[in-house]
């Protein structure tokens, strides 16, 4: 009954921050003392980082005490989206949504942004890229996953080619000595889950909210985490670090503003994010997409993995021929 009354108090929240503007939810709070801050993402509308931005806002704007209006600027994977943020004026009156897409764009040089030009706020989400396999394989357990790679290929099912996916998979497996994997790239996440289930595939790298019905039914297990620690609602399974492979990969979603702007506004914008987040709608809210609040860190952790992403996604998608 508190579970279901739960998720009823988070969908309403999540449907309520969905349908109202968020200047409009800025009217209702008082707060016109300032200029709007431009939240500005990539993303369409009911999409992961369009949802999470506003998950972010609903809170923020009230501790901030400042409207915030939702910019969309589509186009090259983000770069359209970070090259605008480069048109603004370093004055701390926007954030971008920076994703794991971001850094792919980045890599293959889509836009001139460089991490540099970057000032690190805070992370929303991390949601860790797993290995996927049919609870009857004989690999389910992580360290019979990568001793039986030593001698044999598996193939690995991947949403696309070019991004985190099949980076995710040639990772793991170089750095593990491990056979090379054999890409098996499909249109979406559900033919994946279709086909490790029927055996078709060896593997499916996928994030624990697309796989979790079917984790909780039994006809799917994780073999490894790509993370440093072990996420609370898989304890049990073991990160690739643990298993003597140092590749943490993940699908990210944190906030920047333009580099230049003063430590006494970044931190603000910062600190208020970080309250922001820690109140209970973004707890509920990463709850039901199955994360919890180790996905919220400050600038320093945040910026740091974007660092490492860049240079993960840089070196990998050269190893697979994106990169000349």
């Amino acid at each position: 009954m508190i579970k279901k009354k739960l998720l009823t108090i988070v969908l309403a929240a999540l449907v309520m921050v969905l349908d109202m503007p968020i200047t409009e939810m800025s009217a209702k709070a008082g707060s016109h003392s300032k200029k709007a801050i431009q939240a500005i993402t990539h993303a369409g509308f009911g999409g992961g980082t369009d949802v999470t931005t506003r998950m972010m806002l609903l809170r923020a704007r009230r501790v901030l005490k400042q409207d915030m209006q939702l910019v969309n600027k589509k186009g090259g994977g983000g770069a359209v989206s970070m090259d605008y943020m480069m048109s603004l004026p370093a004055d701390g009156q926007h954030t971008l949504t920076w994703t794991t897409g971001h850094a792919v764009s980045m890599a293959l040089g889509k836009t001139k942004v460089k991490l540099s030009d970057m000032q690190p706020l805070a992370r929303g989400t991390d949601d860790p890229q797993l290995f996927v396999v049919s609870c009857k394989s004989k690999f389910k357990d992580g360290k019979t996953f990568v001793k039986m790679q030593k001698s044999k290929s598996f193939s690995y099912g991947t949403t696309h080619t070019g991004g985190i996916d099949d980076v995710s998979a040639i990772a793991f497996t170089k750095k593990g000595k491990l056979k090379d994997p054999k890409i098996v790239a499909y249109k979406g996440v559900a033919p994946i889950k279709t086909n490790l289930i029927k055996g078709d595939i060896d593997v499916g790298v996928l994030n624990l909210g697309e796989a979790l019905t079917e984790i909780n039914e039994g006809k799917l297990c994780v073999a490894v985490v790509l993370a440093k620690k072990r996420m609370a609602k898989l304890s049990k399974v073991p990160t690739a670090t643990e298993l003597g492979i140092p590749v943490a990969l993940s699908t990210v979603r944190g906030f920047v503003t333009k580099k230049g702007v003063s430590s006494e506004r970044a931190k603000e914008l910062e600190n208020g994010m970080l309250k922001a987040m820690g109140h209970n709608y973004y707890k509920n809210f990463l709850t039901e997409i199955g994360l919890d609040q180790t996905s919220v860190v400050g600038a320093d952790e945040w910026g740091k993995q974007m660092e490492d992403m860049l240079k993960e996604m840089t070196a990998q998608l050269k190893a697979l021929g994106y990169i000349k």
